[in-house]
């Protein structure tokens, strides 16, 4: 049962309403993880803006699921897990295989490797990473623009992820459960 009230565009005020429909427009569905956020204006717009500025950077569409994916995963949100295993599949074309290589913070690709190597040093040291992981990731080919958004990606998918520990809104994807890895 979810803990904030998942709002609508008929049950919003006229801010929750403008930004309900914004994201509406934009993604042609209201997921409940929107609906609850806008309970906090400022929390939505905060996220959405930090999401449409990483979408123009130097990731690609598969790039970013895989790095939200990894984040949810790390962090224990099956919400933002199904999610993104939904989003990785349909949008990114990822096959199960990689989608739970992904999970697991691997990828074939050496280059994504790297970034979902140097990401989970990011998670686990809380930032404080040694300048041996750092030299590491851009000996692998991952740029300055890249470690810069990396670290975005993470604020940006433990916003998402723990907001939604908190909230706990009804799963409206098919369940990919996070715990469900040994």
């Amino acid at each position: 049962m979810p803990r904030l009230p998942q709002l609508t565009v008929e049950t919003a005020n006229e801010e929750q309403k403008e930004l309900l429909e914004g994201t509406l427009k934009q993604l042609g569905k209201l997921p409940n993880l929107y609906a609850s956020m806008a309970n906090g204006p400022a929390a939505l717009r905060g996220y959405l803006a930090m999401r449409e500025a990483l979408v123009g950077g130097s990731f690609s569409d598969r790039q970013r699921e895989q790095l939200a994916l990894f984040i949810a995963q790390k962090n224990g949100c099956t919400y933002c897990v199904s999610a993104h295993s939904l989003r990785g599949a349909r949008i990114a074309k990822m096959t199960e295989e990689e989608l739970l290589a992904t999970r697991k913070g691997g990828d074939a690709d050496p280059h994504m490797n790297a970034v979902l190597q140097l990401t989970d040093e990011i998670m686990t040291d809380g930032g404080d990473i040694a300048d041996e992981t750092l030299a590491a990731a851009r000996a692998a080919g991952v740029s300055d623009a890249e470690i810069a958004e990396i670290v975005a990606h993470v604020a940006l998918n433990v916003l998402s992820n723990y907001f939604n520990h908190v909230a706990q809104p009804d799963l409206d994807f098919p369940l990919v459960d996070a715990h469900d890895l040994a």
